[in-house]
Parts: structure tokens; C-alpha cells; sequence
């Protein structure tokens, strides 16, 4: 059964069709959320919260989008509502390993004459992300890691293009400081 009926079904009530929606988006809203959040419990918890509020406002989705840009839209508002709750920090800066199975920022994979330098920048790259505000951490993370376009970043932030086109200059000269700092060390 295609998405389209799915959500249809869901929307009539059928238990069954909003499980294997929520089932084949779990990993995509937790990753997204992981990689605002940089926090697993946090990621969980928005996890729920996103399918909590998929199953409440479903009748609202129009299905002009795919169902995954309005799920990425709903954790981008929990993940920023967690910020604003939180208001000192939004991410947990205790270096939480991330599990082969987790989704990562990018391939890191390894050769084993680079290994130490690959491990070396991933972790630069992470802690600079990690530093990033949500507002520009969430677009960095659609355009430049999930590879969506500006004009499906826009709609799942709800921003205009130049205004994700402002916060992605912003993110990745932020990022390139944080990185020439780091290896200025």
C-alpha cells in the first residue's frame, strides 16, 4: 500500500495503516531530531512528541507535501521548543558516543593511513555543529547533510529562500571559523 493510501486509511481511524506510517518514519525523525538535539534521551522524547502530534493534527495534512517534509517541519518546531524551554543551552555538551546503528553527520568511513585524522576532523566538525544555534544548526543539517533543496528546507523551516540561503552562509562560515580555530591549536 502506497503512502497516499496510508495516511488516508489514518486519517478514516485505521490503527493499523498510522502504525506502518509511523514504523517507516521513526528512524528519519529520530536522526533529524538526534542531530538537532545532540542528545538521545532529547531525540527520543521529541520522537514521541512528533508522532504524538502527527496522530493528533493528521487530519490537518494535506497531502500537497510528502508526509516526510511534515514530519521534519513538526520535529524542527519541537526541537526549537526544546531550545526555548531549556533556555541556557540546546545541546548536551557531555560528548554522548554515537552507536554504529545511529545515524551519522556524514560517511566517516575509515582507511586505516587516515583513521586518526578522519576521527580528528569528525570530531571538530561535531563539537563546531554542536556550538551552532538550532535556527542555523537545523538548516545546516537539511541542506548540507539530509541534501535537501532550499526550497524543501524553506518549507520544512517554514522561511523564505533568502532567509535559509542567510542562515546556511551563516552556519557553514561559522563552521569554516570553528574548524581553521581548531586546527590553529
Amino acid at each position: 500500500m502506497n503512502e497516499k493510501d496510508l495516511v488516508e486509511k489514518a486519517k478514516k481511524g485505521n490503527k493499523q495503516a498510522l502504525a506502518e506510517l509511523v514504523k517507516s518514519h521513526e528512524m528519519t525523525v529520530y536522526n533529524f531530531a538526534f542531530k538537532i538535539c545532540r542528545n538521545k534521551d532529547q531525540a527520543e522524547n521529541i520522537m514521541q512528541e512528533t508522532f504524538l502530534s502527527m496522530v493528533k493534527s493528521l487530519h490537518q495534512f494535506d497531502g500537497n507535501s510528502k508526509l516526510s517534509t511534515w514530519l521534519y517541519r513538526i520535529v524542527s518546531n519541537h526541537c526549537l521548543m526544546a531550545y526555548r524551554k531549556m533556555k541556557k543551552h540546546f545541546i548536551s555538551f557531555d560528548d554522548e558516543k554515537v552507536s554504529e546503528n545511529d545515524n551519522k553527520i556524514g560517511d566517516w568511513s575509515t582507511v586505516p593511513s587516515f583513521a586518526i585524522e578522519n576521527q580528528e576532523l569528525k570530531d571538530i566538525l561535531d563539537n563546531a555543529i554542536g556550538k551552532l544555534s538550532p535556527d542555523y544548526r537545523i538548516v545546516f543539517i537539511l541542506r548540507d547533510v539530509n541534501g535537501f533543496s532550499t526550497e524543501e528546507t524553506g518549507n520544512i523551516t517554514n522561511l523564505s529562500i533568502p532567509a535559509v540561503k542567510s542562515r546556511l552562509y551563516r552556519a557553514r562560515t561559522f563552521l569554516r571559523d570553528e574548524i581553521n580555530m581548531a586546527f590553529k591549536k
